[in-house]
C-alpha cells in the first residue's frame, strides 16, 4: 500500500467518517449557497444531480470566442469598467432562462488584454446582494488593489482598481471575486474572466492563439445553477459539465502540421484536471507566470484550480482516430463524493486541412534561480474532521481577518515547505508574487524540480510536501490559501504581512 492510500485508509478508520460526515453536514446550515435539502445525506448531493446527457445542454458547437473588455484609454493605458450583476441567459432548450452572476452580462467575463508597462484603471460596480471584490489572480499589483477580503465592495458601491503593470510580467492571469465566505458561490455563479498581459518581445507572437477557460457547471433538473450540497462544501464543488469558454464539448479547428499556442485556465472551484491530447505533439511553453525557459514535450498536463498553462500543439491526425482534448481520471482524495473515474471529452479537435508552421525557438526566456533564502517557514494544510466549525486549517488555525500569521520583508527571499497533513489534495496559492518550485516529495521521497518556472498555484497531494521560494516586491497584506474555493471560504487561508 503506498503512502497516499495508507493515509486515506488510516484516517478514515480512525475518524469513523460516516458519523462525522453526518455531524458535519448538520452543522453547516448557515453556509452561503448551501443546498439544505441535501444536508446530512452523505452522497445525496452527488447522487441527486441530473445526468449531463438528460438535460439537453447543446454541445459540439464551434469554440466560443472570448469577447474583450472595451478599453477607453489611449496608448499605454487600459481603462475599463466591470459590473457584477445577476443575469438570465438561455441555456437549456424548453427550460426557463438560467440565472447567473456575471461580469458585464458575459460568461466567462470579458477578456482583459494589456501590455507590459501599461497604466491600468478598472472601475468595479457591485450590483449583487453580497459584498464582493475583484482579485487580480497572480498579478504583481499593490496589496491595496489586490481585491483582498479585507477591502470589500459593498452592494451598490463602486471602486476603482488602479495599478501599473511592471516589465517582464507577460503571462496568462485571471480575475475573480475574493470576499471571505462568499468566494465559492460567486465564482460558481459565473464571476470569472481572463487577464492576458502581453510582451512586445514575445518569441511566440507568430503563432495562432486559442484561449481556453475550463470551468465546472452544476445544474438542477430545472436548468438552474444548483446550490452546494454537503459533499460540495466538504470535497469542493464539481458539476455534471466541464465547459470550455462556456460551451460544452465545443469543436476546435486545427490543421495537420499547424502549430497553435493554447492558453489554458482551470477556472473551476475544485476540479483537478489531468489533460491529454492523444496523437498530437504537445509542448509546454508557459506556466502561471508566463513563458518557461525552453519548450518541454509533455504527454499530460495537470492543472489544479486557479492554475494556468501555455502549450503549443502541433496537429498530428491519425487516420480513423478520434481527436479530442481529454480530462483523464484523477483521484484527489474526496471523502463524500465520487471521484472522476472515466475520461471526459472536453473538446473535439477538428482537422481543417494542412498547414506548415515555423519551428519553435529553442529558448523562450531566461529564468534565474532565486538565491539562498533569508527566511524558511513551514505551512501545514490539515483537516480536523472532529470539529465541523474549524475543519480546514493552516498551521492548526482557521482564517481570522484580524490576525497576521507571518511577517516578511520586501525584497527578501523566502523558502516555504507546504506540507499536506490532509487526506485530500489542496492546491496552494499566494497573492502578490510568483514562486519557483525547488523540490517536492513523491511518496515521501524528495525529488528536485526538473525545470524552473514561475507559478502562483501548485497542487499539494495528500501526505506530500512542496518546497518553493519567492520574493514579495511590494508591501502590504498578502493572502495564502487553498484554492479549492469551498475550503478557502471555510477558513483554509492565512495572512502574510510584507513590510517595507
Amino acid at each position: 500500500m503506498d503512502r497516499r492510500h495508507f493515509l486515506q485508509w488510516s484516517s478514515a478508520l480512525a475518524l469513523t467518517p460516516l458519523l462525522l460526515r453526518q455531524a458535519w453536514a448538520e452543522s453547516m446550515t448557515d453556509m452561503p449557497g448551501m443546498d439544505h435539502a441535501a444536508m446530512g445525506h452523505g452522497l445525496a448531493g452527488a447522487a441527486s444531480m441530473p445526468a449531463a446527457d438528460s438535460l439537453g445542454l447543446p454541445r459540439g458547437l464551434p469554440l466560443p470566442s472570448l469577447s474583450r473588455l472595451e478599453n477607453h484609454g489611449g496608448a499605454g493605458h487600459l481603462v475599463g469598467q466591470l459590473a457584477a450583476a445577476p443575469v438570465k441567459l438561455p441555456l437549456l432548450p424548453g427550460k426557463p432562462a438560467s440565472t447567473f452572476w456575471a461580469y458585464n452580462g458575459q460568461i466567462p467575463g470579458p477578456a482583459i488584454v494589456a501590455w507590459e508597462g501599461d497604466e491600468v484603471r478598472l472601475r468595479f460596480t457591485n450590483q449583487l446582494s453580497q459584498p464582493s471584490t475583484i482579485h487580480w489572480h497572480g498579478m504583481p499589483v499593490p496589496a491595496a488593489q489586490d481585491g483582498n477580503p479585507h477591502d470589500p465592495v459593498l452592494p451598490g458601491q463602486t471602486r476603482d482598481y488602479p495599478f501599473r503593470l511592471p516589465a517582464e510580467c507577460a503571462a496568462s492571469y485571471w480575475y475573480h471575486p475574493h470576499p471571505h465566505g462568499h468566494t465559492g458561490q460567486q465564482a460558481y455563479m459565473g464571476l470569472a474572466g481572463v487577464f492576458v498581459v502581453k510582451s512586445r518581445h514575445d518569441p511566440l507572437a507568430h503563432l495562432h492563439e486559442q484561449w481556453l477557460v475550463l470551468s465546472d457547471l452544476k445544474l438542477d433538473a430545472h436548468g438552474q445553477i444548483a446550490a452546494n450540497s454537503a459533499a460540495d462544501q466538504h470535497d469542493g464543488r464539481e458539476g455534471q459539465f466541464v465547459l470550455v469558454n462556456g460551451g460544452w464539448q465545443p469543436v476546435i479547428a486545427l490543421a495537420e502540421g499547424e502549430r497553435q499556442r493554447w492558453r489554458i485556465w482551470n477556472a473551476s472551484s475544485a476540479r483537478i484536471l489531468k489533460l491529454a491530447l492523444p496523437a498530437h505533439d504537445v509542448q509546454l511553453v508557459g506556466t502561471d507566470g508566463g513563458l518557461i525557459a525552453a519548450p518541454r514535450r509533455i504527454e499530460t498536463l495537470l492543472l489544479s484550480p486557479g492554475e494556468r498553462a501555455e502549450i503549443v500543439i502541433t496537429g498530428r491526425f491519425a487516420a480513423g482516430q478520434a481527436s479530442a482534448l481529454q480530462a483523464l481520471p484523477y483521484n484527489r482524495g474526496k471523502a463524500m463524493g465520487p471521484e472522476q473515474s472515466t475520461t471526459l471529452t472536453l473538446a473535439t479537435i477538428s482537422r481543417s486541412g494542412s498547414k506548415a508552421t515555423a519551428e519553435l525557438p529553442a529558448t523562450l526566456r531566461q529564468i534565474a534561480p532565486l538565491g539562498a533564502p533569508a527566511v524558511k517557514r513551514v505551512v501545514n494544510f490539515s483537516e480536523n474532521m472532529a470539529d465541523p466549525a474549524a475543519m480546514f486549517l493552516i498551521n492548526g488555525k482557521k482564517f481570522d481577518m484580524n490576525r497576521v500569521d507571518f511577517t516578511g520583508k520586501v525584497g527578501q527571499v523566502e523558502e516555504w515547505d507546504i506540507v499536506s497533513q490532509a487526506h485530500m489534495d489542496h492546491p496552494f496559492h499566494i497573492h502578490g508574487t510568483q514562486f519557483q518550485v525547488i523540490a517536492r516529495t513523491d511518496d515521501g521521497v524528495w525529488q528536485d524540480e526538473p525545470f524552473l518556472a514561475w507559478r502562483d498555484v501548485v497542487n499539494i497531494p495528500a501526505g506530500e510536501t512542496v518546497r518553493l521560494r519567492f520574493v514579495q516586491r511590494l508591501p502590504g497584506l498578502r493572502m495564502f490559501h487553498c484554492h479549492i474555493l469551498e475550503h478557502e471560504d471555510a477558513g483554509m487561508m492565512a495572512t502574510l504581512d510584507v513590510q517595507a
